[in-house]
């Protein structure tokens, strides 16, 4: 055999050697759509009411806004009581003044109640669970 030959048998063997393989691999299944109805957002902050009247301090808060003025919160709340709410406002420990529609002492009857709200009001459907520290 000469060298052209053995040349010639070496660089097929090598290009067969790198095709890809026609094995099925198994593929991993499509992730499940993420349904945004029941995604809800979770943040741990330290919060204090800024109302001295409220005192009862509750484990979960349904919050339905945000904001970086306490003037703009409270316009935001005269709105919320206008639509049947009961907000409170309170600071969390970077000074941002979140309006909560409901405290609670159980992670569950937070969660339903933002659950009923995102039924209730299309609106507010970016209400959140505030899960105080």
């Amino acid at each position: 055999m000469n060298i052209r030959t053995f040349s010639f048998i070496i660089f097929c063997a090598l290009l067969l050697s790198s095709c890809k393989t026609t094995k099925n691999i198994a593929q991993t299944p499509p992730l499940p759509e993420v349904n945004s109805k029941t995604e809800i957002t979770v943040r741990t902050e330290s919060v204090k009411p800024i109302d001295e009247t409220e005192r009862t301090m509750y484990g979960f808060y349904v919050i339905i806004g945000s904001f970086r003025s306490v003037e703009n919160a409270r316009r935001e709340c005269t709105s919320l009581v206008n639509e049947g709410f009961t907000p409170v406002i309170l600071e969390n420990e970077n000074g941002l003044f979140r309006i909560s529609v409901g405290g609670y002492d159980e992670e569950n009857a937070a969660r339903a109640k933002i659950s009923g709200i995102r039924a209730a009001y299309e609106n507010h459907r970016d209400v959140w669970l505030l899960i105080r520290k």
